[in-house]
């Protein structure tokens, strides 16, 4: 399945008071290699493994495949990781027809706040929430697999 989504900052915690579910998140990387990162993820107990691709020229669109696996079997490849365990808040506020997925990071990535907005073609309109900051779909620094090796407190 091909994913199309931006990326931007976040300016404010306004997000916060908007948004309808908030999940904690850990996951680590099996492997950071750009053409196919390997993540591992634990969110809401549940356990995810998701292969994604190399970005195209815009930087908004790779292949990721994702399916759920068993917590404990998570847990365990988590072990494996790479160094570098991401761990992070995700809120999920809903603007007119979209959903806008806002990670606020902690640990080596704190002080960083993300949104990200999947859309269904790179040209989709979308509206702009007053908290919504810079588009950084294209800098690759804000990719997780590249904060769990190159933290944000680093920069």
């Amino acid at each position: 399945m091909i994913e199309i989504e931006r990326k931007f900052l976040v300016t404010s915690d306004a997000f916060k008071n908007e948004a309808y579910t908030q999940n904690r998140i850990t996951q680590g990387y099996l492997s950071t290699v750009p053409e196919r990162t390997v993540r591992v993820r634990i969110k809401s107990g549940k356990g995810f493994l998701t292969v994604k691709g190399v970005s195209n020229n815009s930087g908004m669109s790779r292949f990721e495949w994702e399916k759920e696996i068993p917590f404990d079997d998570a847990k365990n490849l988590l072990l494996l990781c790479e160094k570098g365990i991401i761990d992070k808040t995700r809120f999920e506020v809903k603007v007119c027809n979209h959903v806008f997925e806002i990670d606020e990071f902690y640990g080596e990535n704190d002080g960083l706040i993300i949104a990200e907005i999947e859309l269904n073609s790179e040209n989709e309109p979308f509206d702009k929430p007053d908290w919504l900051g810079k588009e950084v779909t294209t800098d690759s620094r804000y990719y997780n697999a590249y904060l769990s090796i190159n933290p944000y407190k680093n920069w």
